[in-house]
């Protein structure tokens, strides 16, 4: 079992940068791939960015690149999401979630956290 806990969401103005952190609990966790996804209000889920387990391949949605970095900690258990240059559509909940693949479907992924909110304002 792994249990997963997002923060560093908050209220940004466009332009600006956050750093979302995922801490996960379990002694397993760096033998999982790690996603980001993120749904906005009336919007399916979609894919944000994902690392492999031992950080060795990353991916990102075209929507982000250049703007956004995963990376991960294996000794703290934790994977971070960096994003620069932030937009109002970047607005929504930011999850993230571990799974065996670090694929670009939801449905790849077991484990999921509760969300944290990012808004960013024009």
């Amino acid at each position: 079992q792994v249990q997963l806990v997002e923060t560093g969401g908050g209220l940004v103005q466009a332009g600006g940068s956050l750093r979302l952190s995922c801490a996960a609990s379990g002694r397993t966790f760096s033998s999982y791939a790690v996603g980001w996804f993120r749904q906005a209000p009336g919007k399916e889920r979609e894919f944000v960015a994902a690392i492999s387990w031992s950080g060795g391949r990353t991916s990102n949605a075209a929507s982000v690149k250049g703007r956004f970095t995963i990376s991960r900690d294996n000794v703290k258990n934790t994977v971070y999401l960096q994003m620069n240059s932030l937009k109002p559509e970047d607005t929504a909940v930011y999850y993230c979630a571990a799974g065996r693949v670090d694929g670009v479907i939801p449905g790849s992924y077991d484990y999921w956290g509760q969300g944290t909110q990012v808004t960013v304002s024009s």
